[in-house]
C-alpha cells in the first residue's frame, strides 16, 4: 500500500506553531518540525520533479534546505507589525528557471490548518512585466480569451489578485478585457482539500492541477518573453 507523504501530524505542528510563536516553542518543538513538515514537503517536492516535465521544463523543482522549492519556515519581519518569527504555513513553489524571486511565472501549493490552496500565475509582477501582460493580452485578444476560459482550467481555478480602481491609460472603458487589463495580479486559485493533501495520491493531485493551468501559465510566460 501506497504510503501517504503528508501525515495529520503535520497539520498538529501547524496548529500548535500558531499558538506558539516563539523561537523558545520552536526550538523545543525543531526535531517534530524537521520530521513531519520539512522532510515531507522536500519528498514531495522530489516527486513533483518529474510531474512538471509534462507541464514545461522550464519548471524547477528543488529540495534544497535552504533556497529550494520549500519556502523558508522564517518571517520577514523588518517591515510589518507583526514580529511572530515563524510562518504557520508550509508554502512550496515550482519557479520559472529564469525567475529570480517569488513574482515570476510560477506554480505554488498552500498548507495551513485554516486554508490550503494551489495558486499559479504572476503575483505582483513589476511594471515593466505588467504592461508586457497587457500589451499580449490587448494584442491576442482570442489568444487570451482560450486560456482564460478553458473549460478544464475554469472547472477548478478562479481568477484572483489586486485591480487598479480604473482602466490603464489608453485603454478603453469598453474594451472586451478592460478588467484583465486593470489586473495588478495574473494569478488563479484552486481549492484543495486536508483530505488531498493527507492522500497517497497527493502528488498526482496537485500535478493534475498544475496541468490544467498549463496553458494560461505559458501564456503569461510568453508575454514576459520566457520560454515554456
Amino acid at each position: 500500500m501506497t504510503r501517504s507523504i503528508f501525515t495529520p501530524e503535520l497539520f498538529r505542528f501547524l496548529e500548535e506553531l500558531e499558538q506558539n510563536n516563539e523561537r523558545e516553542w520552536f526550538e523545543d518543538n525543531k526535531d517534530r518540525y524537521e520530521e513531519h513538515v520539512r522532510e515531507p514537503a522536500r519528498a514531495f517536492v522530489r516527486a513533483m520533479g518529474p510531474r512538471l516535465l509534462a507541464i514545461s521544463p522550464h519548471y524547477v523543482a528543488s529540495d534544497k534546505k535552504v533556497g529550494g522549492s520549500l519556502m523558508r519556515v522564517h518571517r520577514d519581519v523588518r517591515f510589518g507589525k507583526d514580529k511572530s518569527p515563524y510562518k504557520t504555513n508550509v508554502g512550496i513553489q515550482f519557479r520559472h528557471d529564469a525567475g529570480k524571486d517569488v513574482h515570476a511565472p510560477g506554480l505554488y501549493l498552500h498548507i495551513a490548518p485554516s486554508e490550503r490552496f494551489i495558486g499559479v500565475g504572476t503575483w505582483k509582477p513589476d511594471p515593466p512585466s505588467l504592461q508586457a501582460i497587457r500589451e499580449a493580452i490587448d494584442r491576442d485578444r482570442e489568444g487570451w480569451r482560450k486560456v482564460r476560459d478553458e473549460p478544464a482550467f475554469r472547472a477548478v481555478y478562479d481568477l484572483a489578485g489586486d485591480s487598479i480602481a480604473r482602466p490603464p491609460r489608453g485603454v478603453a472603458k469598453d474594451h472586451p478585457y478592460v478588467e484583465d487589463l486593470m489586473r495588478k495580479d495574473h494569478i488563479a486559485g484552486a481549492d484543495i482539500s486536508v483530505e488531498e493533501i493527507l492522500s497517497p495520491g497527493v502528488v498526482g493531485i496537485v500535478s493534475d492541477r498544475f496541468a490544467k493551468a498549463g496553458p494560461y501559465l505559458g501564456f503569461l510566460a510568453r508575454a514576459l518573453g520566457l520560454p515554456f
